[in-house]
């Protein structure tokens, strides 16, 4: 069986660590990396959208990241119980017309025994931003340590 730590019951810094690792793993725009964090039957919502299964996220993810163009996103712990962690989150990105957003939302997850999670619940909303506004400035791939949090941008 496959585990992926840190695995439940969760604590304060379990759950951020779980949290920091799931950033890194969208920051990275692989549907298959990605995917593997999640069960083989894994349940999703995603704003209406609903996927069950490792391939049908892979595939959603594929098609996002060729619509999300120089995505950016950073992740913060909001809340956890035993197998259960809240996130909230905002991502940066633009259409192909050039056009910038800032995505805000919260995910539930729950996870099983091995650190794998087999439920994600996602809520999101966008914004319509100038590119002068924008606060993801990293390379693309890993925000940096130093970078400030959600909270600390007023997000």
């Amino acid at each position: 069986m496959e585990t992926r730590p840190p695995v439940p019951p969760f604590d304060a810094e379990t759950a951020a660590t779980k949290a920091r690792l799931a950033e890194d793993a969208w920051n990275s725009r692989d549907p298959a990396r990605v995917a593997l964090a999640y069960t083989v039957e894994s349940r999703w919502r995603n704003r209406s959208t609903f996927l069950q299964g490792r391939p049908a996220i892979a595939e959603f993810l594929a098609a996002k990241w060729q619509r999300e163009h120089d995505y950016r996103l950073a992740k913060q712990l909001w809340t956890y119980s035993d197998d259960r962690i809240a996130v909230r989150f905002a991502y940066e990105w633009h259409d192909a017309e050039g056009r910038w957003f800032r995505s805000y939302g919260n995910e539930n997850w729950e996870f099983d025994a091995h650190g794998l999670m087999r439920l994600r619940l996602a809520s999101i909303n966008d914004l319509a931003l100038r590119p002068e506004d924008r606060l993801f400035h990293w390379p693309l791939g890993r925000r940096p340590d130093d970078h400030p949090s959600l909270s600390d941008l007023g997000l």
